[in-house]
């Protein structure tokens, strides 16, 4: 596995090696060993399915507390992932980044707790995700995911569906972020 930090390199693409042959291909999606050996420890709890229209934003999810980690695979489809940093004590606090995962590209991306996490799907899309801690009802909180003050640039064309916890989503400066 190769491990490629992003622009806040807590936040990190995976890529997986791909063995191919007439039949198909394999890979090795998870890997505690080569994980641990990049730096990353990550213990998954739960793994989460979920399927988009194109256009569709998720999040900005998180909970706090039981903060979790997320490891995010598209299995088909393509979104545009986004994980901001809301770990007040990090010189990275309040950055955002977003990297395209698409299906049949060895690769996913590794956002460690203390992160709000969404997506758009580019494409219709399911994507599974790993979780470092069990959904939490009452720890559940949403960042806006269109917030002036973070201002991500979503890949959208027309105005993009949204759930009505995602509408409702607090501003970054409302934001109960991690730390003192």
């Amino acid at each position: 596995m190769k491990f490629v930090p992003t622009e806040i390199p807590d936040v990190v693409v995976v890529e997986s090696p791909v063995h191919a042959d007439d039949r198909g291909f394999l890979l090795e999606a998870w890997s505690e060993r080569a994980f641990r050996a990049a730096g990353i420890e990550a213990s998954f709890v739960q793994c989460n399915h979920s399927r988009s229209r194109r256009g569709v934003v998720r999040g900005l999810h998180y909970q706090n507390p039981s903060a979790q980690g997320k490891l995010v695979r598209v299995t088909s489809g393509a979104i545009w992932d986004v994980a901001v940093d809301l770990r007040r004590t990090h010189p990275t606090f309040g950055r955002w980044v977003g990297v395209p995962l698409v299906a049949g590209e060895p690769r996913a991306l590794w956002i460690p707790p203390g992160f709000a996490h969404g997506f758009c799907a580019t494409e219709d899309a399911d994507v599974l995700y790993l979780c470092t801690a069990p959904y939490d009802p009452a720890a559940e909180r949403t960042l806006r995911w269109n917030d002036p003050e973070l201002a991500i640039a979503w890949p959208l064309a027309v105005p993009p569906v949204v759930s009505a916890r995602d509408a409702a989503g607090v501003p970054f400066s409302a934001a109960d972020v991690y730390g003192t």
